[in-house]
C-alpha cells in the first residue's frame, strides 16, 4: 500500500512540475499537436499518406498501425478506463486555462498515447524512418498530456505500454492466426 501512495506523490509532483515548467510557447506547440491527434486524426492522416505515396511497404506500415491503434484504443479506452475509473488530476494543480478542456472520462490510462506509441511502434518495423518521424508527434502528445493536467505519468506510461502491446498484437496477429487455421 505504501508503494501505492509514494506513486500518488510523485505522480503528484511531476504532474505540478509539468504543468508549471513547461514555456507557454512550447505549451502552444504541445497543445497544436494534441489537437490534431484528437479522434486519432493526425495517425489517420499519416496512414492515409502512407498507403498512396509509400508503395507496398506503405500500406503493409498503415495497415499495421491502425491495427495496432485500434486495439489500443479498444483495450484503453474500452477496457482499463472502466475498470481502474481513475480521476484526472486535481484542476487545482494546473496553472492554466488548459485544464478546462480536459475530458470527463476517467484518467488511466492515456488513451491518446497508447494510440500515438501503438501507431508508431507497429509502422516502424515496416518503415523505421517513417516510424521515427511519427515518434516525434507521439512524445509530444504525451508529453502534453500530463502538461495540459489532462493525466498524471503513470496514466501516460500505462498508456505507452498499452500501446506497445496493441502494436506487438497487430503485427503478429495475422500470423498467429494462420498457425492455428493451418
Amino acid at each position: 500500500m505504501r508503494l501505492l501512495t509514494d506513486l500518488h506523490e510523485v505522480d503528484g509532483a511531476l504532474t505540478r512540475r509539468a504543468a508549471s515548467r513547461i514555456p507557454p510557447g512550447v505549451a502552444k506547440v504541445l497543445s497544436a499537436v494534441e489537437e490534431s491527434a484528437e479522434s486519432t486524426k493526425l495517425w489517420c492522416g499519416a496512414a492515409a499518406v502512407m498507403a498512396w505515396k509509400g508503395g507496398g511497404r506503405g500500406r503493409k506500415a498503415a495497415a499495421a498501425g491502425v491495427g495496432a491503434l485500434v486495439v489500443a484504443q479498444l483495450v484503453a479506452n474500452g477496457l482499463c478506463k472502466q475498470l481502474a475509473d481513475r480521476p484526472r488530476p486535481p484542476a487545482e494543480w494546473i496553472p492554466h486555462d488548459e485544464v478546462a478542456d480536459r475530458p470527463d472520462s476517467p484518467s488511466f490510462p492515456s488513451g491518446h498515447t497508447a494510440a500515438a506509441v501503438a501507431f508508431t511502434a507497429a509502422v516502424a518495423p515496416t518503415w523505421p524512418a517513417v516510424g521515427a518521424l511519427c515518434a516525434v508527434p507521439a512524445v509530444m502528445v504525451a508529453v502534453e498530456r500530463v502538461q495540459s493536467g489532462a493525466h498524471y505519468p503513470s496514466d501516460v506510461a500505462a498508456g505507452a505500454a498499452v500501446g506497445l502491446a496493441g502494436a506487438w498484437l497487430a503485427r503478429r496477429a495475422p500470423a498467429l492466426v494462420l498457425r492455428r487455421w493451418t
